[in-house]
């Protein structure tokens, strides 16, 4: 792989409330502004704020506010890499993405779909897996010049 040892990481956890958004792009920004050209940072906003909006919205819609929500960074030299692991249901994200996008509309029309558009064409590596311990991590690369 790449760099075994990253230049920056750190963890969070926050509860299942969209108002904790402000806290997750806080953190993000702390650890990563400094790290990033400003074009990658924008679009790792733009990743970590929807990878986290769907967690709260979709995965954890009918689990109680206090089921957290884990959130990592690491910084390593050539890319960074954003987890967000939940606690919902398992999701088969490749074949959603497979599916909006044969669609003969734009994906970007679809209100509901576009954080899964955004984070599909900002990132450089997007999966969605169920782990042992019963959550779905989401990890997302994107890759740094």
């Amino acid at each position: 792989m790449k760099d075994k040892q990253p230049k920056a990481e750190s963890h969070l956890q926050v509860e299942t409330d969209l108002k904790a958004l402000t806290e997750v792009l806080e953190w993000l920004e702390n650890i990563v502004l400094p790290l990033l050209p400003e074009v990658l940072w924008w679009q790792c906003r733009l990743i970590i704020n929807e990878g986290f909006t769907n967690a709260v919205r979709h995965a954890h819609h009918n689990l109680p506010p206090a089921t957290p929500i884990d959130l990592e960074v690491k910084v390593f030299c050539g890319y960074l890499e954003i987890r967000i692991w939940d606690r919902g249901q398992p999701f088969d994200l490749e074949a959603k993405l497979n599916s909006i996008m044969q669609e003969q509309r734009d994906p970007l029309d679809r209100e509901g779909e576009r954080g899964l558009v955004f984070m599909h064409k900002l990132t450089d590596e997007l999966h969605y897996n169920r782990i042992d311990d019963s959550r779905n991590c989401l990890v997302m690369r994107k890759n740094i010049p």
